[in-house]
């Protein structure tokens, strides 16, 4: 098949070319290599400055790629706002897409608006970016609730063929509206770009990792797990060392994360994210979003190595103490955090899950 990825959210789409490639198909993918990520990608869509001059430059590049984005088989874009335009822009090249090729999918990969009025109704979680239980958060500011946000979303999710969730947070946002044309498929790891490195019994210090993203740290709740692994570092000195890196680009984020024993991830999260994953095929220990949803939807009922964590400072305290006090576990959950890995998120595996979802629909 003709295939056609436009956006980017953490390698998701990069990734997934890559298993689609070895599966037979022609597959391109346009995006900004969500931006400072720098993701690899066919065609470039970064927008390099937000000026009068820059904005109509970069709104004439997209309408000259996009007058060859016809005749695909399958076109798949990661978000209603998929380029870096105003919404009404951005619906407008959806209209066009929709009409030019044979199928065209949404990616319930992050913030839209059945994600906040979710989290807004706040009947289905226990705690999401926007609230833990009945308190409120004070993290974002719901932006797809606006008229031309929520009618640009509706009108997609209504006309686009299918909808591929990659998180359980976002399938069930979906899953009361759209249940006929929903799909929950795992993100694609390729670990054959990340060897696995067996974390052992620690004598010396546990490096804990954790990655920065300045526009997101509070977002993804690393302002929290920073300020109680810190904690633990002032407690056990001997014990904890702390690698804090901030907004890398992605290949060498990646090899940074290699050095360490322990990542430290999605607080507010449900289900594992790349970060996390890159993190676990290559044997760290995974402190973050893992509840037994996620592993009920994916029917994994024996090998559930997540160190699982409530968005609490106490609870993160705890686990993280608790890893510190019974590092003779860590060899097991680092052998048992890459076998997940490998059986539910590789990139082949995943990729052939959307062959499967885009030919039924």
């Amino acid at each position: 098949m003709k295939i056609l990825l436009l956006g980017e959210y953490s390698a998701l789409h990069s990734t997934l070319a890559e298993g689609l490639r070895i599966l037979g198909h022609e597959v391109t993918v346009a995006s900004d290599g969500c931006k400072w990520m720098q993701n690899d990608r066919d065609i470039n869509l970064f927008r390099p400055g937000y000026d009068f001059f820059n904005s109509v430059k970069y709104l004439g590049k997209v309408h000259k790629i996009f007058a060859k984005f016809k005749g695909y088989d399958i076109v798949q874009i990661k978000n209603p706002s998929f380029l870096d335009l105003n919404i009404k822009r951005n619906l407008h090249f959806y209209r066009f897409l929709l009409k030019n090729n044979s199928k065209v999918f949404l990616g319930a990969f992050g913030t839209d608006y059945f994600w906040e009025k979710l989290c807004i109704e706040n009947k289905t979680l226990r705690y999401s970016d926007l609230f833990i239980g009945e308190k409120s958060l004070d993290i974002c500011k719901c932006e797809w609730q606006g008229s031309q946000f929520k009618d640009a979303n509706i009108e997609v999710a209504e006309t686009c063929n299918g909808i591929i969730s990659c998180l359980y947070e976002y399938y069930k946002s979906y899953e009361p509206h759209y249940k006929s044309k929903l799909a929950y498929i795992p993100l694609p790891i390729n670990t054959d770009l990340l060897p696995f490195k067996q974390k052992e019994i620690q004598e010396e210090k546990i490096k804990f990792f954790i990655g920065i993203q300045k526009l997101k740290s509070k977002l993804k709740g690393t302002d929290l797990l920073l300020e109680e692994v810190l904690k633990l570092q002032k407690v056990y000195p001997k014990e904890v060392l702390v690698n804090k890196v901030t907004s890398l680009p992605w290949k060498e984020y990646v090899k940074m994360m290699s050095e360490s024993d322990v990542i430290l991830d999605q607080l507010y999260s449900y289900t594992p994210a790349m970060n996390g994953l890159l993190g676990m095929a290559q044997g760290l220990v995974l402190v973050g979003g893992g509840e037994p949803e996620i592993y009920e939807l994916i029917k994994e009922n024996y090998n559930r190595p997540i160190v699982n964590v409530y968005p609490s400072k106490e609870d993160i305290y705890t686990k993280l103490e608790e890893l510190i006090q019974n590092k003779k576990l860590i060899p097991e959950i680092s052998r048992k955090s890459r076998e997940f890995v490998e059986q539910h998120h590789n990139y082949i595996q995943v990729a052939q899950q959307y062959i499967d979802f885009w030919k039924s629909k």
